[in-house]
């Protein structure tokens, strides 16, 4: 028991004195006790909570080194920037550095000098750094981004497979997986495969709830994206096209039309890809123009809208692109067109996919999940979080809630779905159920014997883009389930029995994919330029100051903003003004090393800033 005491009032210290925090946030301290006792940990958090500080904390007071598994060069060089910062010996073995450098970090982790370290899996993974590994004292293992391990996911990457060799190369230590997307059969695959069930699982929860949710059908999309991107003038956002050419007309689209935006994908010079990324995140006010390829890893705090000019690939792929934005708590929004194109195009990225029948097959399933949320004629939060296992009340923070959209009664026709769902044993899917009800009498119709059931031919006068949508919606109203893991087949659930049974009625949008529903058009955030209402004028203005003092000292460290100090750490500054030592080592985010480092100069911009107040008055 005392054992356990001072281990808590080490992981306390840690936290505070490395750090900056006085206490975690909600979900943090589970994940960090967890791993402290040695059990392995499957931890899924939104983005934005704090999942890196979860296997951090516990590398500093395990002692040892802490093994990172991470899919991205870039995430690993914030990371281990904002370490270093912060006083952590962290190092990262890449492609990106030269064999000098990587042959100089790895001698200070085999001096025992290094708390964490850096790889890909597949530099992990070879039999010569695996042995060298196990020379040495590993204390944990951190797997970030965690669903890539699972072949259910769509994000699957086989570099990653590889890694469930892990629990027996380091048999006795914690392994902690941690990621923001996976839904329940993710979770799944990856207890399966990385733990071998083995693993305590912990779900934070999905919400964010100040990010406000929109889908609108694509009319214009260029019209639509200039309207949208005015309403956020001076503020950073990212907006998301599917092709590398749609990225740089969006880019020049709104620079002609005084925006500063950026474009940024794959097809791009590196130098003049990583130029544009810096930018946008160590300064204000830059939209950045961007194909899937700009994305994970990105931690930039103010960003205050994304913008989806085409359907993403999937509902996963859609949570994780929206939760870069509103980072810093506030109000920030999300907002996605699309149309019959982006259906078509998402179908054909299937089918021409390097895999087999049954990854297809279920990716189109995932892609039918995705345009039943957008077609869903309930709150947009509840259809989301729903996908991922979570039940919510309505949101009052999405289009549908703030201004719903006209509606149909479709009871007749959802029952006549249902009927016709449960006379088939609830496994079949969309395409057989739309030609029973239709009368279409295809072989595999009638060799089930289907076309002589009562409801075969009962909604021929409907199209049957009609029922897609009528099933689609049915599916993200929660009244039948999809099984994308098993063969694509629809189940009815407990609230679409009560409908069976004439037990209350559904309501659904009409033709949305023919037209923009009627009363589509978005209401506007509500929100003010100054990026602190809190603050008094006064208060603003020494925020501004010291967020240009903060991009200075970055630039000079070659270090996003965000590593040297959070916003909120710089409100605060604002708000207390501290005078001395122990007042800044009272802000949150202050720790021993950032204490040493910035003290004085951000003390000397308080105190010049306060004399020149002084004066003015």
């Amino acid at each position: 028991m005392q054992a356990l005491d001072n281990r808590h009032d080490t992981t306390r210290q840690v936290l505070r004195e490395v750090f900056g925090f006085e206490d975690f946030r909600p979900g943090q301290e589970d994940v960090v006790a967890a791993l402290l006792a040695g059990r392995n940990v499957l931890a899924v958090m939104p983005t934005g909570s704090g999942k890196s500080l979860c296997f951090q904390v516990p590398a500093l007071v395990l002692g040892g080194l802490t093994l990172v598994v991470s899919p991205l060069i870039a995430l690993m060089q914030d990371q281990i920037a904002a370490l270093r910062l912060a006083g952590v010996a962290a190092e990262a073995i890449n492609s990106s550095r030269s064999r000098a450098d990587n042959v100089a970090a790895w001698r200070r982790v085999a001096a025992g000098e290094t708390r964490l370290l850096y790889l890909a899996p597949e530099r992990l993974m070879t039999e010569r750094m695996l042995a060298a590994l196990g020379q040495l004292e590993i204390g944990l293992i951190a797997i970030d981004e965690a669903h890539c391990i699972s072949q259910w996911g769509p994000s699957f990457r086989p570099e990653y497979e590889d890694l469930s060799r892990l629990r027996e190369l380091f048999p006795g230590v914690a392994i902690a997986a941690l990621t923001a997307t996976a839904d329940q059969i993710t979770r799944e695959d990856i207890a399966v495969r990385l733990f071998a069930g083995r693993v305590e699982t912990i779900v934070l929860g999905f919400d964010r709830p100040n990010i406000r949710l929109a889908v609108a059908m694509k009319r214009d999309w260029k019209r639509q994206l200039l309207a949208f991107v005015e309403e956020h003038g001076g503020e950073s956002g990212i907006v998301y096209c599917l092709s590398r050419k749609k990225t740089e007309e969006a880019a020049a689209l709104l620079a002609a039309n005084g925006v500063r935006a950026l474009p940024y994908h794959a097809g791009m010079d590196k130098a003049r890809r990583d130029a544009n990324q810096s930018v946008f995140m160590t300064e204000p006010g830059v939209v950045i123009t961007a194909t899937i390829a700009f994305g994970m890893g990105i931690d930039k705090a103010d960003v205050r809208f994304v913008f989806h000019a085409d359907l993403p690939g999937s509902i996963e792929a859609y949570y994780q692109e929206i939760g870069r934005a509103g980072r810093d708590g506030r109000p920030a929004r999300a907002h996605m067109l699309y149309g019959l194109g982006d259906i078509r195009m998402r179908r054909m990225f299937i089918e021409e996919e390097e895999s087999d029948a049954e990854r297809k097959r279920r990716e189109h399933k995932r892609l039918d999940a995705f345009i039943g949320y957008c077609e869903s004629p309930v709150c947009r939060r509840q259809g989301l979080l729903a996908y991922f296992g979570e039940r919510i009340e309505p949101c009052g923070n999405c289009d549908v809630c703030l201004e719903p959209v006209e509606m149909a009664d479709g009871t007749t026709e959802a029952q006549m779905i249902l009927s016709a769902v449960s006379r088939t044993g609830q496994r079949f899917g969309a395409a057989h159920i739309i030609d029973l009800l239709r009368g279409t009498a295809t072989e595999k119709m009638t060799n089930a014997g289907h076309d002589r059931l009562p409801t075969f031919g009962a909604g021929a006068e409907r199209k049957k883009e009609e029922w897609r949508s009528l099933i689609r919606q049915l599916v993200a109203a929660g009244f039948l389930r999809l099984d994308v893991q098993g063969y694509g087949g629809l189940a009815i659930t407990a609230e679409g029995q009560a409908l069976l049974r004439g037990e209350g009625g559904f309501q659904y949008r009409q033709d949305t994919l023919r037209r923009e529903p009627r009363g589509a058009r978005k209401a506007k955030t509500a929100r003010s330029k100054d990026p602190t209402p809190e603050l008094s004028a006064a208060q603003a203005a020494l925020f501004d100051a010291l967020k240009a003092l903060r991009l200075r000292l970055a630039k000079d460290r070659g270090v996003p903003a965000y590593a040297v100090f959070a916003d909120k750490s710089l409100v605060e500054m604002a708000l207390t003004a501290p005078r001395n030592g122990e007042e800044f080592a009272a802000i949150n985010g202050v720790g021993a090393a950032k204490l040493r480092d910035f003290a004085e100069p951000f003390l000397e911009a308080i105190a010049a800033f306060e004399s020149g107040e002084a004066e003015r008055e």
